[in-house]
């Protein structure tokens, strides 16, 4: 690896972001020499695969959920390390990071959410446009970071980590009842209210962001009158 100076600002204000990152430099300074970066982003996208697969195999064996959660486990541990771990060893790479991480990122989001659309424990519809709203929200992300250089990982106190967090409690939960009532409106799936609820935050984080920085950049760049 190389060093490199930061291509953008990471803005990280989610709700365990401090010990977080307390914990991925803890754990990053004890990592054995050989293991590097590329080793982690590896492992965070083998774990996605397989938190995919094992969500397709849970419509013929609920158990397979358990190795859901697991594997979302190790993708925190393999995404989040990978980059403290250059920053800890001041090996960072700046825009090779950025762009294979989220990549990778994208990829893995895409065998979840088919996963979950096999499972029978969402309709897949709902999965299909929860991976449209994914995709849209973060290529607004990425816009807005190449123009304003800062890179926002949480909305209103919610990044990745908390987010794996909801799915994996959620997930447990499918072990034990798969559905929920809501009262006068009837029994649905635990995962499409699930679905619905985080369509509604990705499009909520996709307008807020979209008129935040629509306004910024047109306060900065004002035509003369």
């Amino acid at each position: 690896m190389t060093n490199g100076n930061p291509t953008h600002l990471r803005e990280h204000g989610s709700i365990l972001a401090g010990i977080e990152k307390m914990v991925l430099v803890w754990m990053a300074q004890r990592l054995p020499r050989w293991v590097n970066s590329d080793h982690l982003t590896l492992l965070g996208l083998g774990a996605m695969l397989l938190a995919g697969i094992a969500y397709g195999v849970a419509n013929r064996n609920r158990l397979a959920l358990v190795c859901v959660v697991l594997a979302l486990a190790l993708n925190w541990f393999g995404d989040s390390l990978d980059g403290t771990l250059a920053r800890v060893r001041n090996q960072q790479r700046p825009r090779y990071g950025f762009y294979v991480d989220h990549v990778l990122d994208m990829v893995g989001t895409f065998f979840l959410l088919g996963g979950l659309a096999l499972s029978g424990y969402m309709n897949p519809l709902l999965a299909l446009g929860m991976l449209t709203a994914y995709l849209i929200a973060a290529a607004e992300e990425f816009l807005a970071t190449h123009v304003r250089r800062v890179f926002h990982l949480s909305f209103l106190g919610f990044g990745p980590t908390e987010l794996r967090i909801i799915l994996s409690i959620g997930t447990i939960y499918l072990l034990y009842k798969p559905w929920v009532h809501l009262g006068s409106l009837g029994v649905f799936r635990l995962f499409d209210v699930g679905g619905v609820v985080a369509i509604a935050g990705l499009t909520l984080k996709l307008v807020v962001s979209a008129v935040c920085n629509t306004h910024a950049l047109y306060l900065a760049e004002r035509l003369p009158r």
